[in-house]
């Protein structure tokens, strides 16, 4: 890869700002000034911009806990999106919500820019589960909790896989609901069968992963390599 091009995506900056620091001899390979912005380095070299070791990272993750009116997308004429709120710290990375959130609900969301990991983590032979907490406009009944377990066939007769629901709410209005499948719209269509509405929906786990307590709607933070690890199932 070009010298340019790899401080660029290292530091964060544009490939005109990384030029200007390389002729600038601001720029060092392996313990020498590189002032060629076309030179070829690898993963292998050791490159430094102002005294300090910048290594390319291969892939980002981000944990976001998404804020209601956001829309889960990369990108949106009229619509603020959940990359829009990372965006300013990853200006040279194509990111995209591994997964989505309707736009008035709320809670985790991983944002990536490693389309294999995103296309495994959501395959359906994976069945990464998906945990949310759920506020319905009635109280969770008996047929509710059988027939997640059993396995809803929505109003288009498609049979889901088997999902669990818990009561968290003495009026059991509020509930846990753990999916091992994605589906347009799934938990609002799984209890529209029975009559019940969804009035909030809030997501707090992905995999073995719990979305991080101290991060406030609209705040985030890069996931851990064990993170990432427990969420690949690895």
């Amino acid at each position: 890869m070009r010298l340019d091009k790899y401080l660029a995506e290292a530091a964060q900056c544009t490939r005109s700002e990384s030029r200007e620091a390389i002729r600038s001899g601001r720029v060092s390979v392996n313990g020498a000034v590189c002032k060629r912005p076309e030179q070829q380095v690898s993963e292998m070299d050791s490159i430094q911009l102002d005294g300090k070791s910048r290594p390319r990272q291969a892939f980002v993750y981000i944990m976001l806990n998404k804020p209601a009116g956001v829309v889960s997308a990369s990108s949106d004429r009229r619509e603020r999106t959940v990359v829009d709120l990372v965006r300013g710290a990853y200006p040279r990375r194509e990111l995209f919500p591994a997964g989505r959130l309707d736009k008035t609900s709320t809670g985790f969301v991983l944002i990536t820019d490693d389309g294999g990991f995103a296309h495994d983590i959501l395959a359906p032979k994976r069945h990464v589960p998906k945990t949310y907490r759920v506020t319905l406009d009635t109280p969770l009944t008996d047929e509710m909790a059988e027939g997640f377990a059993a396995g809803v066939v929505l109003m288009d007769k498609v049979r889901l896989a088997p999902a669990e629901v818990t009561p968290l709410s003495e009026d059991k209005r509020t509930v846990r609901v753990v999916l091992h499948q994605g589906v347009y719209h799934q938990i609002k269509r799984m209890f529209g069968v029975y009559g019940a509405g969804v009035d909030a929906l809030h997501r707090e786990a992905i995999g073995g992963v719990a979305l991080d307590e101290a991060l406030a709607p609209g705040q985030w933070r890069e996931l851990t390599a064990a993170e990432v690890a427990a969420i690949a199932g690895e």
